[in-house]
């Protein structure tokens, strides 16, 4: 169904200049009576409306039947024009594109995006159509290497990258374009380099010269190449190899900021797409960006310095696109924001202005206030900006010097001048006030209150030497910082602790400018800062060397409910699968694990979850980590030494991780069973038999989680509870492990059994291992020799393990591992699984073994237990010294506890333990003749 370009309109542009509105009246007498309010009064506005009129009026009386396909046939035409014949064309086709596009503007029959679009459209397509006469000349000639005409087709490997509006769609009536211009240096040899780049050269300063000459029909485009790399002593055409060094080793804030609206447009699409592809690290940054606020105001004043445009909103003359309250300022102020986070979330990597705005919002990184007036007021500025170029085709934004030029731009807007002006300094004086403050707060000082402590000099002094300090940017972000921080450390229960701690943190920080440039956008982040850095030096020295771990805290998801360890293997799969390799696969895990692992620690150090929640957090975190990585592993083993022989592999976990509870420094114990079906060998490139395939994939497996990459490591893994120990193979096929566990396995490798659980590999071969696990527990044990068993193992590790003092929950009587290893006794002999310990002491309990009131002394015991370890782990690596915690981590304990004091802590928990020891000291004694 066709729509008319008069059942479209709903403004008509008000008659401005009498003389020239009674020419236009006499063109227009073969269109539709309804589009001559409109023609007339537009070609009244704009001499360059009227030019057109006279050039193109038969072409205009058919196509305002059907606007949009007459412009979309132009459009097709203007691309698939023959190389030998393209300037006058194309020139024509401009004239048509732009008389159209400005009628069915004037006339708001078009949105702001269909104008831009169609604009944009054309400009792909001339681009297109004159490379291919640029190039055209140099491959018949021979100049470019082992070329022929059939190459044509996708320019020979040169590519034609749309930058700035045209690589947004969002061309303005008058615009030029900015392109960069780019070849693939791999489809030649190095011998023939030089020839290609050289014709390659010819060929874009052709292309330019038929967009950009004025001839008598005209100009196609006003073309401007100068954003590529270093324009003042490089080619217009470069390799792309060259280009990417340049953006890798010397490329600018400005240049991160262009190439978020880059895209191929013509020449070789699919090499110019992996160009950009290979900048992404480049153009989005990892973590959360915060310096690109400073570079992007930066910007913003040598831009106004440069152009004289930096003082108040007086209309005559203001420029709508570079001055306050400008064009300008809402894109900075969208790409700056996309630059903080679009390393992070992809969808913030769009290169729409409007659309980004809207997704801004969408992911709470703006008010969905602010990104609506934005909104509003950057259309309404693009609608000022081409009446402005359609006067006559010039590319100005700047509004008019006299009473005329407003009266003719009022008409054009179909207002009076006082509502036109009105509206105006409305719209950028809102824009300036919503823009300025984003940017202009960074270079303020923050406001604090009167700090009452007096802080140790000494320290303060020290803190220019650290390594974060060292470059003159870091140090001016944290000057304007320090008065802030010393505030809120005043305000600490105990000042010159928390001083000390902050000490500590910076004197560890490799670096600042990221780090305090966040503190500085975010100044909430301080006293979460300060919080951690007081209470926990662990944590602390974790977060001066990963400082990035603070983007997860206002990345949106950092206080939102856990998502359980399906939805975070369902995350980290997502950002697996967007790695180009190996490599940085693993280190994307490192760094996903290492933000969430610092979320559940900073939760329970606040408060928000208690150790049982923490410690199930902790599981589910280690749980997505090997399910999501062990295809990742597997997969590239396989590249080297083909597929796993026969159903592959499972990862059986054991101990903590097997029962889904764990704590800040927990390590992983794991088992690898496989089964090879009968196959010998794998069939591959270098083909491995069966047994020594998988233990070579576990030796990859417990690299790829223990390496020091340059996001550190995963887990520590612990293998020894495999069958026969260190001494045993590190896979175990199916059926070994089903005869030693069924013929030679100890008691306490049974007892460690009933921990197990299969974390990750093909479900068949888990059903399998989880069925043979079950069906071993079920085996009938002797009551007497497991008990008794369960004293001997008692005494050889009160003998070969000491105590670390009262806060270690792990180690002595009625501590951790002796109600596990009582509880896994009672689930032993019950024949069951006891992943939870309180299922092993009910066990216990429903044997007799127990009474009611003993499992509940055990139960309150391990609770406490579990509560002490997961707080001190949170607290240091190693011992504890509590003389050493300070007045928070003194706090933090004691309250992990559910004490008001350590002194009131250490007698709960002694007693606890105590009273354990006591229930398990004389079950032993009754029932396996244990004499303690």
């Amino acid at each position: 169904m066709t729509t008319t370009l008069a059942s479209q309109i709903t403004r008509v542009p008000r008659i401005f200049n009498k003389e020239r509105a009674l020419d236009a009246q006499a063109l227009v007498t073969e269109l539709p009576v309804e589009l001559h309010a409109l023609v007339v009064g537009a070609a009244s506005c704009a001499p360059y409306l009227m030019h057109l009129l006279e050039k193109e009026m038969p072409w205009l009386t058919q196509a305002v039947a059907d606007p949009a396909s007459a412009v979309q046939e132009v459009i097709t035409e203007a691309r698939d024009l023959p190389a030998e014949a393209v300037a006058d064309p194309l020139r024509i086709g401009k004239r048509r594109v732009a008389l159209m596009a400005a009628l069915a503007d004037l006339g708001g029959a078009w949105s702001l995006e269909q104008v831009t679009g169609v604009l944009t459209d054309f400009a792909d397509a001339a681009c297109w159509a004159a490379l291919r006469a640029g190039l055209a000349p140099q491959i018949k000639r021979g100049k470019v290497p082992g070329m022929t005409m059939d190459d044509l087709a996708d320019a020979g490997g040169m590519t034609v990258l749309a930058m700035g509006k045209m690589g947004a769609h969002e061309l303005n009536y008058s615009s030029d374009i900015d392109l960069i211009c780019l070849f693939d240096e791999t489809r030649f040899a190095t011998v023939d380099f030089h020839d290609a780049r050289a014709a390659f050269v010819r060929a874009t300063r052709a292309m330019s010269a038929t967009l950009s000459d004025l001839t008598a029909q005209g100009y196609v485009f006003r073309t401007d190449l100068r954003l590529r790399p270093d324009p003042a002593v490089t080619p217009v055409c470069m390799a792309m190899e060259a280009a990417e060094r340049y953006y890798e080793s010397l490329g600018r804030t400005w240049e991160r900021a262009a190439y978020i609206k880059a895209r191929p447009c013509a020449g070789d699409l699919k090499a110019g797409a992996e160009f950009i592809k290979t900048l992404r690290p480049f153009i989005w940054r990892r973590h959360l960006d915060f310096a690109a606020i400073q570079d992007a105001h930066d910007m913003r004043l040598a831009i106004r310095e440069h152009k004289g445009l930096g003082g108040p909103i007086t209309l005559p003359g203001h420029n709508m696109k570079l001055g306050r309250g400008g064009i300008r300022e809402i894109e900075f102020f969208t790409q700056t924001r996309q630059l903080i986070a679009g390393g992070r979330d992809v969808e913030l990597r769009g290169r729409g202005t409007c659309d980004n705005l809207a997704v801004l919002a969408r992911k709470e990184w703006l008010p969905q206030g602010v990104a609506d007036s934005l909104t509003d007021h950057y259309r309404a500025h693009r609608t000022v900006e081409h009446r402005l170029q359609m006067v006559r085709d010039a590319q100005t934004h700047d509004l008019p010097q006299s009473v005329e030029g407003f009266e003719r731009l009022a008409a054009m807007m179909d207002t009076d001048v006082p509502a036109l002006q009105s509206d105006l300094h409305r719209r950028l004086s809102e824009v300036h006030d919503l823009t300025e403050g984003f940017f202009a707060k960074t270079q303020s000082k923050i406001p604090v209150t009167a700090q009452p402590h007096r802080f140790d000099k000494q320290v303060l002094d020290r803190w220019h030497s650290y390594p974060a300090m060292r470059s003159q940017r870091g140090a001016e972000i944290f000057e304007r910082l320090k008065p802030d921080l010393l505030a809120r450390l005043a305000q600490a229960a105990k000042p010159d602790e928390a001083l000390l701690a902050l000490d500590g943190f910076l004197a560890g920080l490799p670096a600042g400018v990221q780090l305090f440039s966040l503190l500085g956008a975010n100044p909430q982040l301080a006293d979460l800062l300060i919080d951690v850095v007081s209470t926990s030096q662990a944590l602390a020295a974790h977060l001066s060397r990963n400082a990035g771990v603070f983007d997860a805290v206002i990345g949106g998801d950092f206080f939102s409910d856990w998502p359980g360890e399906a939805g975070l293997h369902e995350a980290l799969s997502g950002v697996l699968a967007a790695e180009p390799g190996y490599e940085f696969r693993l280190d994307g895990t490192r760094r996903w694990a290492r933000e969430w692992h610092f979320r559940i620690g900073v939760h329970l150090l606040r408060g928000l979850t208690d150790a049982k929640t923490a410690a199930a957090q902790y599981a589910d975190l280690a749980r997505a980590v090997l399910r999501a990585l062990w295809p990742v592993v597997t997969d590239e083993f396989a590249t080297r030494y083909g597929a796993p022989p026969g159903r592959g592999a499972v990862l059986l976990g054991m101990g903590s991780l097997g029962a889904g509870r764990l704590n800040a420094t927990s390590d992983l114990d794991l088992l690898v069973i496989y089964d090879p079906l009968g196959q010998e060998a794998s069939q591959g490139k270098r083909s491995l038999p069966s047994r020594l395939y998988y233990a070579r994939l576990t030796q990859a497996m417990i690299t790829a989680m223990t390496a020091p990459m340059s996001q550190g490591k995963l887990y520590d893994i612990d293998m020894r509870l495999r069958p026969s120990g260190n001494q045993g193979p590190v896979a175990t096929s199916l059926a070994s492990f089903e005869s030693y566990q069924t013929t030679q396995a100890w008691v306490w490798e049974h007892l460690a059994l009933t921990r197990a659980s299969v974390v990750a590999g093909p479900k068949d071969l888990k059903r399998d291992v989880d069925q043979l696990c079950a069906t071993v527990l079920a085996l009938p044990s002797d009551l007497a020799r497991v008990l008794r068993d369960v004293a001997d193992m008692r005494s050889r590790i009160a003998a070969s393990k000491a105590q670390e003092g009262i806060w270690d929950a792990k180690i002595g009587p009625g501590r951790l591992q002796d109600i596990e290893l009582f509880a896994q006794a009672g689930a032993l002999i019950a024949g069951r699984y006891a992943h939870r310990i309180t299922d092993g002491i009910d066990a216990a309990r429903m044997l007799g073994l127990i009474a009611e009131k003993e499992a509940q002394t055990l139960c309150e015991a391990y609770a406490v237990c579990w509560q002490l370890q997961c707080a001190v782990r949170l607290l240091t690596p190693g011992a504890l010294d509590a003389a050493t915690l300070g007045q928070a981590g003194s706090a933090f304990l004691a309250r992990a506890l559910g004490c008001d004091t350590l002194e009131t802590a250490q007698a709960h928990l002694e007693q606890k333990c105590a009273e354990a020891a006591a229930v398990i000291n004389s079950t032993l004694a009754e029932h396996a003749g244990d004499e303690e």
